[in-house]
């Protein structure tokens, strides 16, 4: 009996220490993943770390959503994006291939994408189409990449990150960089600015925060009321002010 009886008593301390029913766990926090990509995201500089970095923070701080923002390499913020629970990524580019895998939680900004070379670089900013020949750095998980083979450029060269393309053009190992020209600007901000050219934007888009597809209707809901009241209140634009952008998104 003695043994029964101790069963019962651990038994009892079990259910003591258990939830009761019907009682809601905490959320796990919701993972937010970037990557250095200013002035969007920057890692390491806590006092500016990018507008749209300020503005997801904001997102999540009026939805009373627990989540974390972490930066990595953005080849794997789009893996995270699509193949963890509960599981954002941002600034992501809202495109036909990519629409079925995500939620779109905010429109966040917009995108110009475009070419850069150095001056007297043997590709043609001002003619980027006789130029399909040339060897062209991007992204790696852009959805450039697929933009730019549609268009018949064929020497294509991925990066890890916007830096390690800078590092490509400027040692002459890619012709040219197709990406955002607000990255771009940003890149070589105070770094011989006049040896950069800029061709004309070739592709417009939306960048969103996208969410994992098992983010509810109700998720959604809690994101966009709150962006639609950043936009009404100005605080989205004093977000973009701070770091010299144009009104978005």
């Amino acid at each position: 009996m003695a043994k029964w009886a101790q069963l019962a008593v651990l038994f009892c301390a079990a259910l003591a220490g258990a939830p009761a029913l019907g009682t809601q766990l905490p959320a796990e926090p919701i993972r937010i993943a970037t990557s250095d990509l200013p002035p969007f995201s920057m890692e390491g500089a806590p006092q500016a770390p990018g507008a749209l970095y300020e503005l997801v923070a904001e997102l999540v701080r009026r939805t009373h959503l627990p989540a974390n923002i972490e930066f990595v390499p953005w080849q794997r913020a789009v893996y995270l994006s699509t193949s963890q629970a509960r599981t954002a990524v941002f600034p992501l580019s809202r495109s036909p291939e990519r629409e079925r895998h995500y939620r779109w939680l905010a429109r966040l900004y917009h995108e110009h994408f475009l070419f850069m070379s150095l001056k007297g670089s043997r590709f043609d900013v001002l003619h980027p189409a006789l130029g399909k020949e040339r060897r062209i750095g991007v992204l790696r998980g852009s959805t450039t990449l697929k933009t730019l083979r549609e268009s018949g450029y064929k020497n294509i060269v991925e990066a890890a990150s916007v830096d390690e393309s800078m590092r490509f053009l400027r040692r002459g190992i890619v012709d040219a960089i197709f990406g955002d020209r607000n990255i771009f600007r940003a890149s070589f901000n105070g770094r011989d600015d006049a040896n950069y050219l800029l061709s004309e934007p070739i592709h417009t888009t939306t960048t969103w925060l996208g969410g994992t597809l098992d983010f509810s209707d109700a998720d959604v809901a809690l994101f966009q009321k709150a962006m639609k009241d950043m936009i009404e209140d100005g605080s989205y634009a004093q977000i973009l002010k701070k770091y010299e952008l144009a009104p978005g998104p």
